[in-house]
């Protein structure tokens, strides 16, 4: 028989022991890698000629999470950025078999610690015709509005619901344009940082970005930068 004395000895010598192995546990450590590149066909609703599109799955602890295209983007060492690429299935009601069609999709945060994937919410941007450029936790691009008139200069910041910068550059799409033609690929500078939208038949227009607020730099600042 054990005595009270005995018996309280035991828990607490029991409770230590876990409480040890516990603290020895750590955090769990994912594994987060990309699979070897595979070429798929890709088409668009009108009906164009299918093109090749490169993409490589997303996995996370062994397991595909996701489909990603292009290289990823370093926010930080424990965050990264990466383009979507997914599946939808594309068969008509009087279709015997299932006809799975891949698709350009946006963008997606890793967290390396948590393992965690996470859609990057991206006002007008446009899986087809907006091309992107990331630097730090900014991406620029040209989005494009709903009825596809117009063509915004947006700079859009993780963690942040506003965009940054929305300004319109074009009252149309470029005729006849095909995959990210809704500008060229904005160019990024540091020191200030400073990015630029080219847009066809329009003069370039470049903005600062200050923290969260963006200024509309104009050619005579351009000048008195280079005279510095």
């Amino acid at each position: 028989m054990f005595s009270i004395r005995s018996k309280f000895f035991l828990t607490s010598l029991l409770c230590a022991s876990l409480c040890a192995t516990a603290a020895g546990a750590g955090p769990k450590i994912h594994v987060i890698v990309f699979g070897k590149w595979a070429n798929v066909a890709w088409s668009t609703d009108a009906g164009d000629k299918p093109v090749t599109l490169k993409i490589r799955a997303l996995i996370v602890d062994g397991r595909i999470r996701e489909y990603a295209i292009g290289p990823p983007h370093e926010v930080t060492e424990r965050l990264f950025v990466v383009r979507r690429a997914f599946r939808v299935n594309d068969s008509l009601p009087e279709d015997s078999a299932v006809q799975w069609r891949w698709q350009r999709g946006g963008w997606l945060l890793v967290d390396r610690l948590t393992g965690h994937i996470s859609p990057i919410n991206l006002p007008e941007f446009d899986s087809f015709f907006s091309a992107s450029s990331w630097y730090r936790d900014y991406v620029a691009y040209c989005g494009v509005s709903d009825d596809g008139k117009k063509t915004y200069a947006i700079v859009a910041q993780i963690g942040r619901r506003k965009p940054a910068l929305k300004k319109q550059l074009s009252d149309a799409l470029p005729e006849n344009g095909g995959a990210d033609s809704a500008c060229g690929t904005p160019l990024w500078q540091r020191g200030p940082i400073r990015v630029s939208f080219e847009v066809a038949e329009a003069p370039k227009q470049t903005f600062e970005i200050r923290g969260h607020v963006v200024d509309m730099v104009s050619d005579a600042d351009d000048e008195d930068e280079g005279d510095k």
